[in-house]
Order: structure tokens, then sequence, then C-alpha cells
């Protein structure tokens, strides 16, 4: 098993970078902004809880999630929740509960099927379509889930992932239903990875989870990593369905977890108690960061469009998928390039940006298409980012400004621009 190539990313961006190479960090998918002083002070003020706490969490941080989810018309009780060390243990864990082989969308985040790969499930790939990132095709999941059946090993889950990491788009009612109606005529647990929730640009735009429609058979997982750029705190929650597939998923996840990790760090899970309840201040913070990530994800977006490059628009967290098929023959004639494992070698070892090839994702590997992270953008310090993340117009910002400009210039280059 490989390090994951979104961890090795970072690693090569750090070493270019000693090596003196100005390399723009467009691979890591971190949030990028520094830790709000109210969460940084109830840390230190919850530093003496060292004791383990229950595995499935505190009683406090368990019902703040309920409430949390209540708010967004999911009721939910502290029974149904889990927390864990992160969502990805979360997921590890739930994916071992349910033993057996998974669906998963192409392209989707490179640890799904990477998990169920160290579990010995099959992950199968189900395409999705543009702008419906990160829910596969209802017909194709159905498709493969009459084939899986006839060879004697049904598939017994689908993951899905709402908005979408690597896309940055949020699928519709429409395909989330259609993806609901198959999980239920062939037995699927659906679980739905809402990490990016908090972070879809319009706040007003439809979101539709599966647990409103399928409600009986939906797993939420998510975190305070990305809406509250937390990820190195190492907190996450799961709910879980109130029915009988909840109760028994909810007991082979605690079995796992108790001989994995026991329980999830008691002064995380002390401030994190106090975050879902959604303060005021937070909320605010929460505003000012959808805004910012939105931003500079359409910015970086039309980079790439003006390019000649194929791109959904973003509509939720900090990402792009962006398809550079028209370029396909002036790619191999200048650089020899023939896949997106080619195409991100070149940008990052020739042109110095750092990007993931659509391949790590689990798409077709001679597809010309990169998983693009736009959020280590906002400046190398916490000073500057912070000082992004305040301004109403972060793009006239000269390090924000600077690092959109070496893209351009790196892909006018690429394409035979420059």
């Amino acid at each position: 098993m490989a390090v994951s190539a979104t961890l090795a990313v970072n690693e090569a961006v750090d070493r270019a970078r000693r090596a003196g190479r100005s390399v723009l960090p467009l691979g890591f998918g971190e949030a990028g902004l520094p830790v709000h002083p109210a969460l940084r002070e109830r840390l230190a003020g919850a530093a003496g809880a060292n004791s383990y706490g229950p595995v499935a969490g505190i009683e406090a941080l368990r019902e703040a999630a309920a409430g949390y989810w209540q708010r967004r018309g999911l009721p939910t009780g502290a029974e149904q929740v889990v927390a864990g060390p992160g969502s990805k243990p979360l997921l590890y864990g739930l994916l071992g509960a349910l033993d057996g082989d998974v669906a998963l969308p192409r392209p989707s985040w490179v640890s799904y099927a990477a998990q169920a790969t160290m579990l010995h499930h099959r992950p199968r790939f189900v395409d999705t379509t543009p702008g419906q990132g990160g829910v596969p095709d209802p017909f194709a999941l159905a498709a493969l889930a009459g084939a899986a059946r006839r060879e004697g090993r049904p598939l017994r889950s689908v993951v899905l992932t709402l908005p979408d990491n690597p896309t940055g788009t949020l699928a519709d009612r429409d395909r989330v239903a259609g993806v609901c109606a198959v999980a239920r005529e062939h037995d699927l647990v659906i679980i739905s990875d809402e990490i990016y929730r908090d972070l879809v640009h319009d706040p007003a735009a439809p979101y539709v989870s599966p647990a409103e429609l399928a409600p009986e058979r939906t797993v939420i997982t998510t975190g305070l990593s990305k809406n509250l750029a937390l990820g190195g705190w190492r907190l996450g929650v799961t709910r879980l369905p109130g029915s009988v597939i909840g109760e028994q998923l909810r007991g082979h996840l605690l079995d796992i977890a108790s001989e994995v990790w026991s329980s999830p760090p008691h002064p995380v899970q002390a401030v994190a108690a106090w975050a879902f309840t959604e303060p005021e201040v937070l909320r605010d913070h929460l505003d000012a960061s959808r805004r910012l990530h939105g931003t500079v994800a359409r910015a970086v977006a039309e980079v790439f469009a003006d390019a000649g490059a194929e791109v959904a628009g973003p509509a939720g967290g900090f990402y792009l998928y962006p398809d550079l098929e028209a370029h396909r023959d002036v790619l191999a004639a200048r650089w020899g390039v023939t896949d997106g494992h080619g195409l991100a070698r070149v940008l990052l070892e020739e042109l110095d940006v750092a990007t993931l090839p659509g391949a790590a994702f689990g798409d077709h590997a001679g597809a010309l298409r990169l998983r693009v992270a736009t959020s280590l953008l906002y400046g190398p310090d916490d000073l500057r980012r912070q000082t992004t993340l305040m301004d109403d117009a972060p793009l006239r910002l000269p390090w924000v400004r600077d690092g959109i400009g070496q893209l351009e210039r790196a892909l006018a280059r690429l394409v035979g621009r420059g």
C-alpha cells in the first residue's frame, strides 16, 4: 500500500521548496486557514481532560452533533452519534463493519478505494457525469449491483460525497434520489461523506442528503477539518440511521473503535462539543471561509477555462477537476504527455505547479484530468491567511495574485501559448 496520494504530493512540495524551487501548492486538500482564537482558548482550557472517555465519544459532543443534524432537518438522538479521531478512521471502521464490496463514484476521494482494499473488499467504480460529482449514475449503479449479485459477490454499500472531492461539484436532488432508490432495491447501505456540507459556496443552494430520502439506510460522516480548518486536531463524527441497520452498525463500529483508537482525544472532543452548537462567532468565521473558498476556486477555474480546459463550475469546498483533453495532441508533442500521471508530473517537475492526476481518484488512467486544490493560495503563514480571510477582495492581495499569475504562466507554457 503506497502513501496516500494527497499526502505524498504535500511531501513532494516540501522537498522541492527545500531545494529552492517556488512550487505552487495545488495538490493538498487542506483548508488553508488559521484556527479561530476562540477555539484555541477552549482547547487550552480543556488540556487537563486526559482520560480516555467513552468509545463513542463524550456525551456533550454526541448531543451537540445530534443538534447540528437536527438543525439541518434530520431528527437525531445522541445515541445515533459516534465520534472518532477524524472522519477518515470512522469511514474505515464503517467499511470494516459492513464487510462487503463497495460501490464508489468515479472519480472519488483517494482513501475510499484504498480503505476498501485494505479490508479485502473490492472497490467497484461507477462513473459520474460532469457537474454531478460524488454521486454515481443511478442506472450504472443498478447495473453493477445486479451483475455483482449474479457473480455471487453482491455489493454491500455505496459511498457518496456531497459536495464532492475531487470535483468541487454538488449533485442535485434527482441524482441523489436515484441512488437512494437503487440502494433500497439492492439493499445497500449509503455512506454519505458530508465533510464539505458547510462549505457549499452559495448557502441558499438546494442541498439534499440521502439521509432525508433513505433515512433507514444512510450513514453520514463529517467533522471539523474542513469547515473550521481543524484537520490536525483529528475529530470526526458519524450519524447512524435510527433503524435496525443503524443499531447493528453501531455495535460493530464500536467494537472496531475500541480496539483501534479507544476514544477520540478528550480535549478536542470538549472543544468540538462547543463548536457543533454553532455559536455566532464561529458562524461568522464560517461565512467568511465559505466566501473565500468560493471566490478563489472560481478564479482558478477561470484560469483553467481560459487555457482551454473543460472545468465544471465549483459549488463547494476548494477543489476543481479540469480536463485538458482538448490539448491532447499538443501535450503529447510538446511534453510527451499521454495520461494524467504524465500531466501532473510535467506540471510539477517542469512548471513548478503541484496537482494530482485524476487517476489517483479512480479515474481512467488515460484521462487528462487533474484534481486541483485552491486553498493553499491564501498565503504561506497564519498572518497572511487571516488577512486573506478578512479581505473583501482577496484576489487583489499580492500573494494570491502572484499565485494565480504563476498558474496562468505555467498553463500557457503547458499548452504552447507562452
